[in-house]
């Protein structure tokens, strides 16, 4: 059995919150405190060439963290190139980047890398969707098509990243399609850091989805199903902004793992890096 940390994390390209300095020092000290086996990153700066200290932060955040590393360039600039990362304590065997462009205002990638685990492949993708409802549904059956096309269904994977799916209606699409289900819904213990004043807003929320017609499919009625089979009104976690988080952008979604925990990382130094807050869960591979 194996035990695999894992963090997804939107670093807004290296600048803090409000943009206003750079914050891969502070990311790399983070990160290296947090110990994940698997970082899925997005916004990533693979070039920069007007600040150099910003240049290739794939690279420099694998080499403090002592990890392999598949960069996915997505959206290019004169100047820069950002896209997704897959960074990883276990041998890469291979990797991807599908344009999942939906228009031209917005340049978007799925970044696909197979890793060994003990012997296991295990296939990991990293997201960053669209800002439109449409465009994310398109492209998250461009995921679909992927996986049914090249991964078997016996082989473990890990989706994870910015939805931007702050209702959280693409979620019925992973469970239906692919049996995935996100960590917080089905985690024994998911310690989330809320503000206090959102608790009643929260309680309403859990309120209104328990009154949802009961002959709309199970995938739709609920956000996804527990441990032991039972349905869990389980959102997933606010993570946008970092600073006061309110809006649901960020998932990590997993087939064939055991939940051990999932948590999302609040407060000092997470708020002073990026604009999202990251994600942490504890997988079990048998």
């Amino acid at each position: 059995m194996s035990v695999i940390r894992v963090v997804s994390y939107n670093i807004h390209k290296g600048r803090s919150a409000m943009g206003s300095r750079d914050s891969l020092s502070d990311l790399r000290l983070g990160l290296y405190n947090l110990r994940p086996d698997l970082l899925f990153l997005q916004e990533v700066q693979g070039r920069n060439e007007r600040r150099i200290n910003l240049h290739a932060q794939h690279e420099s955040l694998a080499a403090v963290l002592s990890m392999d590393a598949a960069y996915g360039c997505n959206a290019v600039r004169q100047q820069t190139d950002h896209g997704n990362a897959l960074l990883s304590r276990y041998p890469i065997l291979r990797y991807e980047n599908q344009d999942i462009s939906d228009h031209k205002m917005e340049q978007r990638g799925l970044l696909h890398a197979t890793i060994d685990v003990g012997g296991t492949p295990v296939h990991c993708l990293v997201v960053h969707l669209g800002l439109f409802a449409g465009g994310r549904t398109r492209q998250v059956m461009a995921l679909v098509e992927r996986i049914k096309r090249i991964v078997p269904d016996d082989e473990p994977i890990l989706i994870a990243g910015d939805f931007n799916d702050w209702s959280n209606k693409l979620a019925p699409l992973f469970v239906d399609e692919l049996g995935l289900y996100e960590v917080f819904a089905v985690a024994p213990d998911s310690p989330v850091l809320r503000p206090r004043r959102l608790i009643s807003s929260v309680q309403k929320l859990g309120k209104s989805l328990l009154q949802l017609p009961s002959e709309r499919p199970v995938a739709a009625r609920i956000h996804e199903l527990g441990n032991n089979g039972a349905a869990r009104m389980t959102p997933p976690p606010r993570t946008f902004p970092a600073v006061f988080p309110w809006l649901r952008l960020d998932r990590i979604y997993q087939r064939g793992f055991a939940v051990r925990n999932a948590r999302v990382l609040q407060g000092t130094p997470w708020r002073q890096i990026s604009d999202h807050a990251p994600l942490l869960t504890e997988l079990e591979l048998p």
